[in-house]
């Protein structure tokens, strides 16, 4: 729990730690997790987009990979738990491969229940020229028959607050659900961009508040959250601040000591994170980003 303490990371899932990450190749670190453990497998893949902390290989080699690294989640996974598995795009040569189609095969192979195909919307990236700039990413939450939802942790406010029964036995009464509205499946979440107040060296890290939907949906207090590729730890420092056990793998040194750093701040209460419930920021008219700004003549050549 977030201000309870700083506890060691562990290196290795011996289930005496809170929070473990292992500095290696989640294809080693999965088998090494009881069967059953976690109540939410939760995880951005690498994209094969060539990243730095990626190889790019052929498509074909790319989903075997993740056909793998599927296989061995899903034996961890409780009867009763989650898979939230965030992906966006892989491009090649200016074709688009929407990745959760791709992905979407490998995950009903073993029997999965697809519930929500969350649509994370944001406002910046890349600015294309030759076709609609990239605004979204998604979430592909699958589960058994059976699995743990919790609404209400997660409700965001109201459109209408005081809106009222028009008719009925309950005219005039609100309407409303008294805790807010369901947030829906598309999310709209900042992406960790150079001004953010998470933003590390990871140039593709997910902010937190989009995991700790999720930890709080999807789970239950000391329930075992499992991120197959950990990165900078964002889904270990939603899990912590919510009294969840945290496991994952990260091949990259450097992330692997940002996550422990990121974690130690959590957990002593001192990690700067965007609130949950923050509303996304919109400039007022009057702010000179919101202002069109004034042609600049140029000079004759």
């Amino acid at each position: 729990m977030r201000g309870g303490g700083e506890r060691p990371v562990g290196e290795v899932f011996d289930g005496s730690s809170r929070a473990v990450i292992f500095a290696g190749d989640c294809a080693r670190f999965l088998p090494t997790l009881p069967e059953g453990a976690a109540r939410l497998i939760v995880t951005s893949p690498p994209y094969n987009l060539g990243k730095v902390y990626e190889q790019r290989r052929p498509l074909d080699a790319y989903l075997e990979e993740q056909a793998a690294v599927i296989a061995a989640a899903i034996r961890v996974l409780a009867p009763d738990g989650s898979v939230a598995w965030q992906v966006g795009n892989h491009v090649d040569r200016g074709e688009v491969f929407p990745l959760d189609a791709l992905l979407y095969p490998l995950f009903k192979r073993h029997g999965l229940v697809l519930r929500n195909r969350i649509v994370w919307h944001f406002e910046h990236g890349l600015h294309c020229a030759r076709r609609f700039s990239g605004r979204h990413e998604t979430i592909l939450w699958f589960t058994r028959a059976d699995y743990v939802f919790h609404l209400d942790p997660v409700r965001v406010p109201q459109k209408y607050p005081g809106k009222r029964h028009f008719k009925g036995p309950r005219a005039g009464e609100p309407s409303c659900h008294p805790l807010g509205k369901n947030p829906g499946d598309v999310w709209v979440i900042p992406n960790v961009k150079h001004n953010h107040v998470e933003k590390t060296i990871h140039p593709c890290q997910f902010p937190v508040e989009l995991v700790e939907r999720l930890v709080l949906a999807l789970t239950r207090p000391d329930d075992l959250v499992v991120d197959p590729y950990m990165g900078v730890g964002t889904t270990a420092v939603a899990a912590i601040r919510h009294g969840r056990r945290v496991a994952g793998a990260e091949i990259d040194a450097r992330y692997v000591a940002i996550a422990r750093e990121r974690i130690a701040l959590e957990a002593r209460g001192l990690l700067r994170t965007r609130p949950m419930d923050r509303p996304v920021y919109v400039p007022s008219a009057t702010h000179a980003v919101a202002r069109r700004p004034v042609p600049v003549a140029r000079s004759s050549p």
